[in-house]
Formats: structure tokens, sequence, C-alpha cells
């Protein structure tokens, strides 16, 4: 009798576990997850789970860490000035968190021991020191960034308007007769919105640099 080969692959993987977990919560939402559930879309048992994690929050982590990973950091090593690098790493990472807006609030509590995470916060901060700027406002300016990032990718200015025309009446409501047609045009509206904050940010963080550097 011929003994079963073993199959080349492991049934379960770090990787495998997170990208289930990811695809998740990214359809369902935080309060979908649980072990149970995970362990069913991966056609395996529970208890094989914590051979990998041991807790649904250490799922949780690496799921929003394997987001942080997908963060851009080029710009802070191939020369471009420290305002260019800014604003390109943080068109990066507004573009994956709205690939995974589900996730946002357990990223949102900072990276905590997420290599990623650390990573990000870790190019920044070296990025602005840098390039001139005292390490207390170089920690100031990373916080900024996230608060802004993170701000803008937990939810829609444009998407919160309902689409009925009828739902804003103008007597109580005098310059909203064209809100019902925000939420038609939610990218193109949220997209120029995070530019403008952007670019006045930007501005505001040059004047200063330019201050500190007379």
């Amino acid at each position: 009798m011929c003994a079963m080969a073993r199959p080349r692959k492991p049934l379960l993987s770090t990787d495998r576990i997170v990208g289930a977990a990811r695809t998740l919560v990214d359809a369902e939402g935080l309060a979908a997850l649980s072990t149970r559930r995970l362990a069913a879309e991966l056609g395996v048992s529970g208890p094989s789970l914590y051979n990998h994690f041991r807790t649904k929050d250490q799922i949780l982590e690496a799921v929003a860490d394997s987001v942080s990973a997908q963060v851009d950091l080029s710009m802070f090593k191939d020369g471009r000035d420290w305002r260019t690098a800014l604003h390109d790493w943080a068109v990066s990472y507004r573009a994956a968190l709205r690939d995974h807006p589900n996730i946002v609030p357990v990223l949102a509590r900072g990276p905590g021991r997420r290599p990623a995470g650390l990573r990000l916060a870790d190019a920044v901060f070296g990025a602005m020191v840098d390039a001139g700027w005292p390490a207390a406002q170089a920690t100031s300016i990373g916080a900024l960034m996230r608060y802004f990032v993170t701000g803008s990718a937990l939810g829609s200015f444009a998407g919160g308007f309902v689409d009925d025309e009828t739902a804003y009446d103008p007597a109580d409501y005098p310059h909203l007769g064209q809100a019902h047609l925000l939420a038609e045009q939610q990218e193109k509206i949220d997209d120029r919105a995070f530019e403008t904050g952007l670019t006045a940010l930007l501005d505001g963080l040059a004047q200063q640099y330019a201050a500190l550097h007379q």
C-alpha cells in the first residue's frame, strides 16, 4: 500500500490567512471577520489558524500592516525634494487606504508594532530630518500627514449627500440646491478636495521651512 503523498504547498500560510482576511474585511467590513468565518473561507478548521495567529486582533493587525506595505516609499530615496516627496507619498498612502477603506479604523490607531507601518513612519521622519526639519517638527509633520490622509479615507464628503433633489428644502438649506448632484460625482469631488487640502497643507509647511532657513 502506497503512502499518500504530501501536498507540495502547506494548506495554510500566514500570507494566505492575511489575504483571505483582507478580502473578507474589504467586502463585508470589520464586523464580518471572525476566526470561525475565516476558517470556513479558507476551508480549514478553526484551531488550525492558531498555528499562525493567536487571536483575531492579531489577524486584523496583520491585515492593516499588509495595507501599509502597499504604500510607496521610493520617493524618499530617489532625490525628490521634501515637499514633492511628501506630496507623492500622501497620494500613494491615500490610494492604499481608498482601496481598503474598511481597515482604516485599525490603521488609525497607529503603527504599534506593525513592521510596514513602522517603516512608513521611519521613512517620513527620516526624510524630513534629512531635509533640514528639526526632529520635533519632523514628528509633527508625520502626525499631521497621517491625520490628513487617514481622515480623508474615513468617508466621502460628496458621497454623504443623497441624490434626491427634494431632500434639501431650500427653505431650510438655501445653499444646498445642487447638493443632490454631488453623489454622482463623488470620486472627482473627493479627489479635488484631497488635492486642495494637500496643496494648502504643503504651502503652509513650505512657509515654515523657509522661515527656519532664513
